[in-house]
């Protein structure tokens, strides 16, 4: 009756030939490369702006060039008419912590665009790498790592010196065991952490104990991230840093109003930002011109001129969403604003498209590089070229979505929907780099002793 004009798709899904199963999807997978092909690549840290493509084997970028020829078992996205931009760096991003009881906003924040989520939660404890470290293990689609609160640190036996050393790895277990905890998946995996995060939204240090952790993140090469929301408090940190390193987070809170006028408070934290010793972020939702999520603090016209301002003259580099609307510790914004933000920010001319997506990728991991010391963040993370992780955020500019999120290598999430079967993509991410698994969510089912 009517004339087949499709054939059989035996090649590429499974089927049944002469009485038998085909399996050839497994077959191909396993020696196949994923081939992202003539999307518009936006790579800042190597200053590419061009139609070109990208090969991925392995969770690596193999390869990167115009036309790059398409082998046998290679699995090809069509990008024509898309932004591929290396994977979005949200450094501050409250996923988990407090009482979160479901890891569903990392699935959000994956089908956002978002490739690595670093937690700063206030009550963040010597524990926290152990327990995110095992919803790693559980499976998350996205790298994942986190910050301890300051006041949390420093409420064990340990000194300062002796702190140093652990997060170094240097210290003894019979000293950790008598002066840290009792819990040996504490002791061993505490070290595993970014940086320090001072909450002064929900706890007032003394001088003294800012002294302490000044002293610690300096020397130990920790991130130091202080809760900038009252200026005044933002000044107390960074006279009390003596030219050490200190990161004001989600500085564009200071230009909401809620500790003194909006415009007043933005100018004061602006002003301590100097790009060297003393550095910032804004909240990408506080930026959109609707003002983005509501459930949060937003800035007036004139403060927000003013943050504007700053990225234009480059005295802030970074961009972050502090937020999950899915989550419990919702901080100011979502992650939902931040691929729109980037693409505003560009339509509005406050930066070119280029410098737009730097915030979120290579401007984090440069700060991270220097911070730690460790070159890991600036040859694996935050770009497209050869070698680096393939973590990859694919946008379409006209409905600023992420079309796919490619996590190690695998579609974490496409056209907004988190895919199961990757669940397992994301790593475990410290100042040191990555691990696969951290082997906390392993522990009771098995070990790998001989």
């Amino acid at each position: 009756m009517y004339n087949n004009k499709l054939g059989f798709l035996s090649d590429t899904l499974a089927t049944v030939q002469n009485d038998a199963m085909k399996d050839t999807v497994g077959d191909t997978f396993k020696s196949g490369r994923l081939v992202l092909k003539g999307g518009c690549v936006i790579d800042p840290a190597n200053q590419v702006e061009e139609v070109r493509d990208i090969a991925i084997q392995d969770g690596v970028i193999t390869e990167s060039g115009v036309d790059l020829p398409v082998e046998k078992g290679d699995r090809v996205i069509d990008c024509e008419g898309l932004l591929v931009c290396p994977g979005l760096i949200d450094m501050h991003l409250h996923l988990g912590d407090l009482f979160e009881v479901t890891t569903n906003p990392i699935f959000c924040a994956a089908e956002d665009g978002v490739t690595m989520g670093l937690s700063p939660g206030a009550g963040n404890t010597f524990m926290a790498p152990s327990l995110l470290g095992a919803e790693v293990d559980h499976g998350v689609p996205i790298n994942l790592g986190v910050y301890l609160g300051a006041a949390n640190v420093l409420g064990s036996c340990l000194n300062v010196e002796e702190l140093i050393a652990m997060f170094q790895g240097k210290l003894p277990a019979e000293v950790l065991s008598e002066k840290m905890t009792r819990n040996a998946i504490t002791m061993t995996t505490a070290a595993l952490t970014v940086g320090i995060k001072d909450h002064m939204g929900h706890f007032i240090m003394s001088d003294e104990n800012i002294e302490k952790i000044y002293e610690i993140t300096s020397k130990a090469g920790l991130l130091y991230m202080s809760h900038t929301q009252d200026p005044e408090h933002a000044e107390r940190l960074v006279g009390l840093s003596k030219g050490r390193p200190i990161h004001l987070a989600h500085a564009t809170a200071a230009g909401c109003g809620s500790h003194m006028g909006p415009e007043e408070g933005m100018e004061r934290v602006l002003n301590l930002i100097n790009g060297d010793n003393v550095t910032g972020e804004f909240v990408t939702t506080m930026l959109r011109e609707g003002k983005g999520s509501r459930e949060g603090l937003q800035m007036t016209a004139g403060s927000q001129k003013l943050a504007y301002d700053a990225l234009e003259a480059g005295k802030v580099k970074i961009l972050i969403s502090d937020g999950q609307n899915q989550a419990t510790m919702k901080g100011f914004g979502d992650t939902r604003d931040n691929i729109p933000a980037i693409i505003e920010l560009a339509q509005q001319g406050v930066l070119t498209l280029s410098q737009a997506v730097a915030t979120m990728t290579c401007n984090p991991a440069e700060l991270f590089a220097k911070r730690t010391g460790n070159p890991w963040w600036k040859e694996k993370v935050g770009h497209l070229a050869p070698g680096a992780l393939a973590n990859v955020t694919i946008i379409d500019k006209a409905d600023k979505l992420a079309t796919y999120t490619i996590v190690n290598g695998e579609i974490a999430s496409f056209e907004n929907r988190a895919v199961r079967r990757n669940v397992g993509s994301g790593g475990w991410i410290s100042r040191f780099g990555m691990v696969r698994r951290t082997g906390v969510g392993e522990l009771v089912m098995f070990s790998y002793k001989k």
